[in-house]
């Protein structure tokens, strides 16, 4: 039996200006799954942002139980490959209260480094590589400062992100069939945000649900259908009049330009489910 550890992964805050001078490190933001893998000489173990076991996935980490010690490692897989940006447990020892980058050195020391797996590059100019990765359509840039600790389950400024992207995560409260027509066939979803008070709506979104996305999404959907409206808000009857209420349970990736005046999205595009947040993650 494999022993198994999950550490809730350090969430990063969106920054306002990338950070300079000596105190702080830039990193690549990678467009794909937050992983914590718990690894031993006998197995490895996969762990989504929530905790959820998501071995399976990907088989072609499993040979990671070969390097020859147990550790735990936070990254991103992305583009079928393991970026590995952090170790928290090194044969039995707890990292998380080290600096970055004292963590960053015992990593670097294990030259771990496959096909499926590496440990991505840092960089002392955040500025240089924001535009760098914004050039070559990546998804932008973390920066960290190097005297951190890993603060397990925490979001802190001592980490900071800088997507190029202005996508965000919402939980759909509903959804409307699609004109002119009589079956299933998304033509928006209501979307809103988890507050303390509960669900706040924050607008329609009917862009990116043709073919196929939008038929797995109502296949997700299909199943929470309710007859209580999730949101908070007292919506207009235009967004009432012919929506199905759904349990909102399910939270996916939203790009726009931002919030209107009256808090709804700005042109909202539909772009996945994201299997790895529950709603209370956005909270």
């Amino acid at each position: 039996m494999v022993p198994v550890t999950f550490v809730p992964p350090m969430l990063a805050t969106r920054g306002d200006r990338v950070p300079t001078g000596a105190d702080w490190v830039h990193e690549v933001k990678w467009d794909g799954m937050r992983v914590i893998a718990d690894i031993t000489p006998s197995g490895v173990r996969l762990f989504s942002r929530p905790g959820n076991d998501v071995t399976a996935r990907w088989p072609a980490l499993a040979d990671l139980s070969k390097v020859g010690h147990s550790m735990v490692l936070d990254g991103e897989v992305a583009i079928s490959t393991f970026f590995i940006f952090d170790l928290l447990e090194l044969d039995g020892r707890d990292l998380t209260g080290l600096s970055w980058t004292d963590r960053r050195a015992e990593l670097e020391a294990l030259h771990l480094g496959d096909d499926a797996w590496v440990v991505p590059a840092t960089y002392d100019d955040g500025e240089t590589l924001l535009d760098a990765t914004r050039e070559q359509g990546l998804e932008g840039i973390v920066s960290k400062r190097r005297s951190a600790p890993y603060r397990a389950g925490n979001r802190s400024r001592d980490w900071l992100k800088f997507p190029h992207r202005p996508r965000e995560s919402f939980v759909v409260g509903g959804w409307r069939a699609e004109k002119d027509t009589t079956g299933n066939r998304l033509g928006a979803i209501l979307v809103g945000t988890p507050t303390p008070d509960g669900l706040v709506f924050k607008g329609r979104v009917g862009s990116g649900l043709v073919g196929k996305a939008g038929a797995r999404l109502a296949e997700v959907l299909a199943d929470l259908t309710t007859t209580t409206c999730p949101f908070v808000d007292d919506l207009p009857k235009t967004d009432i009049i012919g929506t199905t209420w759904v349990e909102p349970r399910i939270v996916v990736d939203i790009e726009a330009l931002g919030m209107g005046s009256q808090g709804r999205l700005r042109q909202p595009s539909y772009q996945g489910v994201r299997i790895d947040l529950t709603p209370e993650d956005l909270r």
